[in-house]
């Protein structure tokens, strides 16, 4: 008799045995107990993810995710915390980032006073520094409310050149040593699409706007490869740190591409880039995107395919180009290229199949792209080009006429914008523009409730590149301390479903990725970012306290907290 029953134990735990081994699947790693939002309408949520290799598998319950969860399976009990694509930042700049991150950082200095004591001590602390150079400061919110002069900082560094960029990196302040070396004097005649500004003696105040920078740029030590290389490996490491699993770099070189490429076979570049390439700066580097029509990785990990133009400044430093002067000076900003530059250009995009971003804030710097859009599409039909289809974006997109709102949806271009402006710039834009402009501001409902799609991204280092404030600035429209005013058209907000969208699928469409990347489906590239907190229901005044625990790119875990 108990023969007989080991007998029949042994046959029932080979047959158990037989059944696990034909119920499990492989996989490599299993996310369970998440509150998932997959941003596919077809399975708008889910409990549960498989990843094998670099892709999704499995997108479902818990239940059916038990036959992954075997194995050699890296199975991960998430406790409910919150599961989205991977994040993307459909703009900013990459280099910048990492230099931001090691070098004299101004950024979220509240005062004129505090910014000057953090230079002088950089200054202390370096010594041997050729040049003290820094960038991220803002005079949004200081109570001195100026710019800053050389004046100010011949005070404390009066022996060696200083140079310190604005935050929207469209101005630079500079002291009389820098100023002496580059010799701009109150006659200097400033470069076309630059200005030169001027005290009341017509003396430099050593503010200088956008291409007068230029004068100066060239007489500042270079940094080595090497050190520029290390930047971005570190402004990636700090991307994934905050949730993001892409990233669209809004203009550098080829060689910062090569550089990319280089890091990602090292292991060292931790989430994936979209890289624009200036045409207007490096025109040799645009003619290896021209000759080869674009380079595609194909593991959509490094990809160029896309040229950027910085068409006008910014609006805080008075270079964005309107159609009306500022309400507070006497200038309608800059614009930098006419039709006639960018023409050419765009035909022979078309004609190659390359993309094109064109930063424009002001009225009248968006109509003028639009005009060299709609001529270019005129001129080459769809039979002649290489892409039917070629996702033209004005970046930025800050301040747009009605008309010229309708003429993105009839032109088919994408307005790529960034939420943190309107509620950084929303304190000073009422004095730059009057409150009827400000109508025209930000217009990120007009533009869905048209039909568009708008990428979202952070334009970091200009601002701090956090999601969680980008997410915030989309459906709040009111600054961190949760501040509104008249003119910040509360009206134009988004929805939570469709901020998501900004920062996933729509930043995926705006690179031709959407097939591979943006939402969580089965098939689709395994890019994940989880939070603690849900940011889709928590209330607006928590989003900020939550935070990244884990970001997965490619189907590896990049980030864990």
């Amino acid at each position: 008799m108990i023969k007989k029953i080991l007998l029949c134990a042994a046959i029932t735990t080979a047959a158990a045995s037989t059944s696990y081994a034909q119920s499990c699947k492989e996989a490599d790693i299993v996310l369970k107990n998440g509150t998932v939002y997959t941003v596919d309408e077809n399975n708008p949520s889910a409990e549960a993810i498989a990843i094998l290799g670099s892709k999704i598998i499995y997108v479902g319950d818990n239940i059916g995710a038990e036959r992954y969860s075997c194995g050699d399976a890296n199975v991960v009990d998430l406790t409910g915390k919150a599961v989205y694509p991977g994040l993307i930042d459909a703009h900013g700049h990459l280099s910048r980032v990492g230099e931001r991150e090691v070098n004299l950082n101004l950024q979220s200095i509240n005062s004129l006073k505090e910014v000057l004591e953090k230079v002088k001590e950089y200054a202390d602390n370096n010594p041997n520094a050729e040049w003290i150079s820094g960038r991220g400061w803002i005079e949004k919110v200081w109570p001195e409310g100026r710019f800053p002069t050389r004046q100010d900082l011949d005070v404390i560094v009066p022996d060696r050149p200083v140079f310190l960029v604005r935050a929207d990196a469209h101005a630079a302040v500079i002291n009389t040593a820098a100023m002496n070396m580059a010799k701009i004097t109150g006659t200097t005649v400033a470069p076309s699409g630059g200005a030169i500004n001027l005290d009341e003696n017509g003396e430099p105040t050593g503010m200088l706007i956008d291409k007068a920078m230029n004068l100066v740029l060239p007489l500042i030590p270079s940094i080595t490869r090497e050190k520029a290389k290390d930047n971005i490996r570190i402004a990636t490491e700090r991307n994934v740190s905050l949730g993001w699993t892409g990233f669209h770099n809004a203009g550098d070189t080829y060689d910062v591409l090569r550089m990319m490429r280089e890091l990602r076979a090292e292991g060292n570049l931790k989430h994936r880039v979209y890289h624009a390439v200036r045409p207007m700066l490096y025109a040799e580097d645009a003619e290896i995107l021209f000759e080869n029509g674009g380079e595609i990785d194909p593991e959509h990990y490094v990809t160029a395919r896309q040229f950027k133009i910085t068409v006008d400044g910014a609006l805080g430093s008075r270079g964005a180009g309107f159609i009306e002067p500022y309400s507070d000076y006497d200038t309608q900003g800059l614009v930098r290229y006419s039709e006639d530059d960018l023409r050419p250009l765009l035909i022979r995009g078309l004609e190659k199949g390359l993309q094109f971003q064109l930063h424009a804030i002001g009225d009248a710097a968006n109509r003028m792209v639009l005009n060299a859009f709609e001529q270019a599409l005129k001129e080459v039909p769809k039979s002649k080009r290489k892409v039917n289809d070629p996702r033209w974006r004005i970046e930025h997109a800050q301040n747009v006429q009605p008309g010229d709102v309708d003429r993105f949806i009839d032109l088919d271009i994408i307005p790529s914008m960034q939420p943190s402006h309107a509620i950084g710039d929303l304190h000073f834009a009422e004095d730059r523009l009057g409150i009827d402009r400000l109508a025209n501001a930000y217009l990120w409902r007009t533009f869905i409730d048209k039909g568009a799609i708008i990428p979202g991204g952070t334009d970091q280092p200009v601002e701090i590149g956090d999601p969680r404030i980008e997410f915030y600035a989309a459906v709040a429209r009111k600054d961190l301390d949760g501040f509104s005013a008249e003119g910040w058209h509360p009206e134009l907000k988004v929805t939570r479903e469709e901020a998501l969208k900004m920062f996933t699928i729509w930043a995926a469409y705006a690179a031709f990725q959407e097939n591979v990347l943006g939402s969580l489906e089965v098939g689709k590239l395994a890019d994940i970012s989880i939070f603690d907190k849900d940011i889709m229901t928590i209330p607006e005044n928590e989003i900020m306290s939550s935070n990244a625990v884990m970001t997965i790119v490619h189907g590896d875990i990049v980030y864990h907290k």
